[in-house]
């Protein structure tokens, strides 16, 4: 017994070497997937782990008369002689891999050649082997959780599979006595050597699934990669320039590909790598393929050279990825291989996430850019409700002095004039100086004063050396216009505005104080945070100023707003000194 479980295992060491072979192959590593499996595909399977049972009964001993032969090549056998063999190997790995079906296939022909070779064992073995693999199939799909069932499992497999057979035996022998001693012969080295051998096989599995993981995970942080990489390109827009530098950078990390495109959806707007000097940018696309994934958004493999634009010898097969902002088709990302064969499940892997991970980058970046534009839009319609209602107010005052007071009529003109084209100019950029929105403030409040002669006084204290750094435009304007309409509404005389602009360590602090009446506690704590819709004002001016001080430097530039213990309100933000243009803080010191 010892003798015959020791050839056995050295015959099984060579059967799980041609085993761990077969985990190389990707047509094999496909059952992995747990994926549903055509009748055809279930016939090749059946086929492939039938014939790995009758490799294994070629590996197998022959016993005759309690002696063994470990002659290398079998030939069948008589009457008198049994065989101690792996054959039912191939067919619980068969059945644990590809289900009831697979199982039942490999087991018919495991068990057609077990009966073709006879023996006092071989009928046992044609009963045994088809039942065998339905009962592992079975296993594997109680187990359909588990991608490969685990070693302990098929160990245990293995050895009801060896049972199992060993009572065969015993049923189908005309004479018991020879049947239990073959069996007490036999059975131990056959339990042992076959469920050990499927349990490292589940083993091997397990480590080649690992392995397709972790090349996974890697092609996955690859892809991320030149997402990143590629993103500051693509927020440019699709150039001929922002294509070809995204076709270099894709060919460069891609290891795998021949040669890279990239498309609108019209014509070709880069190449990189073979058959780049014959394709000029700008060539309309002609590809069938191509066409069909800018109308469908779906990724395509071209396996047929015939269908890929353009038409060269290096290039037999491509992955053709849609890139998509938000729900439009913007273009093409056309990856080139020699061969049908090198594009395998983790090149597909790459290629999807690559094109998920541009596609949702350069949604963000559209989602931003139209966030942007609507603030803009915003400011645009606010400034455009302000200035009709203060334009026709200060005409009608300036219509009143005409004939009253001439020169300031006068004056008054000339500051609406002022600071009409004070307010275009700064209106048309997103940043201005402290200097230039002073200008604007003076402005404003010299016509306001003049409608308004008795009603506040403005102060303004303004620290040396901040007179260039940048706010966003109009807003020491509107946060003034602000205590006009809402803080010193019900003042008659005798209001206050004071301005001051001074350093705080490295930032810089703008404080703006009237002696008002303030604002409710209610609206308080809502105020910048998003326009309200209460009666006195939508505060729609403060909420702009806060969004898009937090825009220019983060949330630490939020407005900060706050009732006075003596009357009125004041309103604060703090910007970094560092984003001084000239002289920064540091130098004013």
């Amino acid at each position: 017994m010892q003798e015959l479980a020791l050839h056995l295992f050295e015959r099984m060491g060579m059967l799980l070497i041609l085993a761990f072979i077969l985990t190389r192959i990707p047509l094999f590593r496909q059952l992995l997937d747990r994926k549903g499996i055509s009748g055809v595909q279930s016939v090749f399977y059946s086929c492939l782990f039938g014939l790995f049972g009758i490799l294994g009964t070629y590996a197998g001993v022959v016993v005759e008369e309690g002696g063994i032969s470990t002659s290398f090549w079998l030939m069948p056998l008589t009457k008198d002689q049994a065989l101690a063999h792996a054959a039912l190997v191939g067919v619980v790995i068969g059945g644990l891999m590809g289900g009831p079906r697979v199982g039942f296939g490999g087991g018919l022909l495991a068990g057609a050649h077990l009966l073709y070779m006879g023996g006092y064992t071989g009928l046992a073995g044609a009963i045994t082997a088809p039942l065998i693999g339905v009962l592992a199939g079975g296993v594997a799909r109680f187990f359909a959780q588990e991608r490969v069932v685990s070693p302990a499992k098929a160990l245990f497999v293995g050895m009801f599979a060896e049972v199992l057979f060993m009572g065969v035996i015993l049923i189908c022998a005309e004479d018991s006595l020879k049947a239990i001693e073959l069996v007490n012969l036999i059975g131990l080295p056959m339990v042992l050597t076959n469920s050990i051998s499927i349990a490292v096989f589940t083993t091997m599995l397990r480590v080649a699934l690992a392995e397709e993981e972790r090349a996974a995970a890697y092609e996955t942080e690859k892809a991320l990669h030149i997402a990143e990489a590629a993103l500051p390109h693509l927020k440019q827009g699709l150039t001929y320039r922002t294509a070809q530098a995204v076709a270099d950078l894709l060919l460069r990390e891609l290891k795998t590909t021949t040669a890279v495109a990239v498309t609108d959806t019209e014509r070709l707007l880069a190449h990189a790598g073979a058959a780049s000097r014959t394709i000029e940018p700008g060539e309309e696309i002609s590809s069938s393929m191509a066409k069909k994934v800018i109308a469908t958004g779906e990724l395509h493999v071209v396996d047929h050279a015939e269908d890929i634009q353009p038409q060269h010898p290096s290039l037999g097969a491509a992955i053709l990825v849609p890139m998509l902002e938000g729900s439009q088709i913007v273009g093409v990302i056309q990856l080139y291989f020699k061969r049908p064969q090198d594009i395998g499940r983790v090149e597909l892997a790459m290629a999807r996430g690559l094109g998920q991970l541009i596609s949702y980058q350069l949604g963000a970046t559209s989602h931003e850019n139209m966030a942007k534009l609507m603030k803009e839009a915003e400011l645009k319609l606010l400034q455009a409700q302000i200035h009709p209602h203060f334009l026709y107010n200060t005409l009608n005052a300036i219509h009143s002095l005409i004939r009253s007071d001439p020169q300031l009529a006068r004056h008054a003109t000339m500051q609406l004039g002022a600071f009409m084209r004070l307010n275009a100019k700064l209106m048309a950029s997103r940043a201005t100086t402290v200097r230039e929105e002073m200008e604007l403030l003076r402005a404003y409040l010299d016509i306001i004063q003049i409608r308004f002669e008795d009603q506040f006084n403005f102060h303004c204290a303004l620290e040396p050396g901040l007179e260039e750094l940048q706010i966003p435009p109009a807003t020491l304007q509107m946060l003034a216009e602000n205590s006009i309409k809402h803080g010193l509404r019900n003042t008659a005389s005798g209001g206050l505005i004071k301005l001051t602009l001074r350093r705080d360590g490295d930032m810089a602090v703008v404080l703006l104080e009237d002696n008002g009446s303030g604002i409710s506690p209610v609206l308080l704590e809502r105020l910048g945070e998003r326009p309200l819709h209460e009666s006195g004002g939508t505060g729609i001016g403060i909420y702009n100023i806060n969004q898009r001080l937090m825009g220019m430097y983060g949330r630490e530039a939020r407005l900060i707003i706050e009732n006075v213990a003596e009357g009125g309100l004041r309103i604060s933000f703090r910007i970094p000194c560092s984003v001084l243009e000239g002289s920064r803080c540091r130098e004013a010191n």
